[in-house]
């Protein structure tokens, strides 16, 4: 078959460990999954209660314009609902994106070390790539102005970053919006949006008033906890919106899927309570870091990635062995660390004291290595 040359180049997703491969392979009774950035406090008792009293058929397709989800949606964000655009997960809409404007005779620039979507995306629909390197883990922002020709199309901008857990603060963002041409379109991926404490971020969905050519997209994958169930959204003005609906799938969210992110969106006590607790975690993992003095990101997220210059293979199978799945960095463009999902108290205290385990059986080559 004539498959397409650049599909035959690249490798499917690679999903972390699950839960049931690890504990067949390694005879465990109890695993710790902190690879993918899902909430450990689960959803909503509003989620729950609305999925408990879910009745309708599932013979009938669900609603195609996502009405209810979108009313209460624009209603909580203050847009009109003509400014929302809906998605299988935020995934999905980065393959809309991909599909309404790349093509051979187009470019996107990127971050090096981001989400691998931007690029996997791109390269099916055989665009132009510009990878910029980043700089100690952050977008080189002026660099990605340079990339800019006269056949960009897309520029991807991920704040708080996967997977370092980095920021764009507010100044810079506005400097590098108003340089890029009214013509490409600026994707401001907030995956992590509601997990943010820093004073200087900016309030992206009122810079979409500002900024013609900018679409923020987030999920409710991530601290409203409904990753199995793929809700994503992207907010814009209603020019970029009705551009992009047309390459949207039909009923491409199910009609539970709707049903839980409405009730999700009325219970934001859970969700700063979500965003409190990570941030306890994230300060364990910092006083783990620094009692042993490891490189790591200061995070605007519910991970945390963490330089323990070795292998981080090694550092994962040690981990996997012990019933933690994490992240290694081998395939995150840095292969000596990995990166580790804010668990819960317990879930934090146990993979630290593994990872303390660890150290002290490596002790001799990672102080050779620290001490260069």
């Amino acid at each position: 078959m004539r498959w397409k040359e650049q599909l035959l180049k690249l490798t499917p997703y690679q999903p972390g460990k699950s839960i049931e491969q690890v504990k067949k392979q390694y005879q465990l009774e109890k695993i710790v999954k902190l690879a993918s950035n899902e909430n450990p406090f689960g959803c909503s008792e509003m989620v729950k209660s609305a999925l408990r009293s879910y009745s309708e058929s599932l013979a009938i397709y669900p609603n195609g314009n996502a009405a209810n989800l979108r009313e209460k949606l624009a209603k909580f964000l203050q847009v009109d609902e003509e400014e929302i655009i809906f998605g299988n997960g935020s995934d999905n809409l980065i393959q809309i994106i991909s599909r309404a404007l790349l093509h051979p005779d187009a470019s996107t620039v990127m971050s090096t070390n981001t989400f691998s979507q931007y690029k996997h995306n791109a390269i099916l629909d055989g665009a132009i790539i510009k990878e910029v390197p980043d700089i100690n883990g952050e977008h080189d922002l002026d660099s990605m102005l340079a990339a800019i020709d006269e056949k960009t199309n897309v520029i991807w901008v991920c704040s708080p970053n996967n997977p370092t857990g980095t920021y764009i603060p507010e100044n810079k963002l506005v400097a590098f919006l108003d340089q890029v041409p009214e013509h490409i379109l600026v994707v401001l991926d907030e995956a992590y949006y509601e997990y943010v404490i820093a004073d200087d971020y900016y309030d992206s969905i009122n810079l979409t008033r500002k900024y013609r050519n900018l679409i923020v997209l987030r999920t409710f994958s991530k601290i409203y906890g409904l990753a199995a169930l793929r809700v994503g959204y992207g907010v814009a003005q209603k020019e970029i919106i009705k551009a992009l609906e047309p390459a949207r799938e039909p009923f491409n969210v199910n009609s539970v899927a709707q049903t839980a992110a409405a009730a999700a969106i009325a219970d934001q006590k859970f969700v700063e309570e979500c965003k409190k607790k990570n941030r306890q975690g994230l300060e364990q993992f910092y006083q783990f870091c620094k009692r042993n003095d490891l490189r790591y990101y200061p995070s605007q997220t519910n991970f945390i990635l963490i330089d323990f210059k070795v292998e981080s293979e090694k550092v994962f199978q040690f981990l996997l062995e012990r019933g933690f799945i994490v992240r290694s960095g081998n395939a995150l463009g840095f292969p000596t660390a990995v990166r580790i999902t804010v668990g819960s108290t317990e879930q934090n205290e146990g993979v630290i004291k593994a990872l303390e385990e660890f150290l002290a059986e490596n002790k001799s080559e990672v102080q050779t290595i620290l001490g260069e």
